[in-house]
């Protein structure tokens, strides 16, 4: 698989995949997928205009995208593991070492997969490999599935998110309009522990494009909360931009609740909604020529 279009000040995968490296190393041992993204524009000191650049095939950025194969090359490598928990944590023999040869760990993972398809040292944009291999945050279902979202009805979308939020937790969840204008698309209940409660609302945006939220759409959201209204939830099939990230977590303010596209898809997953796991089997020809 490989991108034919260049996007600028955007760092090439293998640009990115030191540090990945070093981020995980300095978060400790190991990161989310959000703390590696926010340290690795910080010690690259991304500007705004690159970081909030779509990748235009999916709810992700163009850095999100290209920093999931920097992940994923460096899983093959050896150098970092994941766990269920979408956790990664870098393995006891790389938690040392300050940098990688990157023209060795794309040859040695090129070579484990039978790649091998271009002659350059350093390959272009994104790699050349089997779609099996693709990055999770990528493959094909997910794809698939944000197209269907994009195209759903704006209040189809709002009873979905509903959905989704019973299943996370929350309860009297109520759809309370059907036409998007900045406020409040909805309102629920959230108790934690069995003990503590909180009124919370949320607002969802299904973007047709790939345009990121910006801040002018967290303010409007956040002005159109009331008095008894303790946490907010903005959710969307699009991404945020640093702006809006940081207007959202402005200290002083009601802060907001992020939930991009990405997160979007990942919930649908893990309870289920619309989708479901299909187990396969990869058949080993050799050994049945062999036996």
């Amino acid at each position: 698989m490989k991108k034919g279009k260049q996007q600028s000040g955007v760092p090439n995968y293998n640009e990115l995949i030191n540090p990945t490296l070093k981020v995980l190393q300095l978060l400790g041992g190991s990161g989310k997928n959000d703390e590696i993204y926010n340290e690795v524009v910080k010690i690259l000191n991304l500007p705004d205009n690159v970081i909030d650049i779509p990748n235009g095939e999916g709810s992700q950025s163009e850095l999100e995208y290209r920093l999931a194969w920097a992940r994923t090359y460096l899983k093959k490598y050896g150098a970092i593991d994941n766990s269920a928990r979408a956790v990664w944590s870098v393995t006891s023999a790389y938690m040392n070492i300050e940098e990688l040869d990157v023209n060795e760990v794309l040859r040695k993972v090129r070579s484990q997969y039978a790649i091998g398809k271009t002659t350059a040292p350093v390959p272009e944009m994104t790699p050349e490999i089997d779609e099996s291999e693709l990055p999770d945050e990528i493959k094909p279902w997910r794809k698939k599935l944000y197209d269907v979202l994009i195209n759903m009805d704006a209040y189809a979308f709002e009873r979905l998110s509903q959905r989704l939020l019973r299943e996370s937790g929350f309860t009297h969840v109520e759809v309370t309009k059907k036409s998007g204008d900045g406020g409040i698309d909805g309102i629920g209940k959230l108790k934690i522990n069995g003990i503590f409660s909180f009124n919370i609302a949320f607002q969802c945006k299904r973007y047709k494009d790939s345009s990121p939220i910006g801040s002018p759409a967290i303010r409007d959201f956040r002005g159109s909360l009331t008095t008894n209204i303790e946490k907010a939830i903005f959710i969307t099939t699009s991404t945020f931009s640093k702006a809006a990230k940081e207007e959202a977590s402005e200290p002083g303010k009601q802060q907001i609740d992020l939930m991009d596209g990405e997160e979007f898809i990942s919930k649908l997953a893990e309870f289920g909604i619309g989708v479901k796991e299909v187990t396969d089997y990869e058949i080993d020809e050799s050994y049945f020529s062999t036996v």
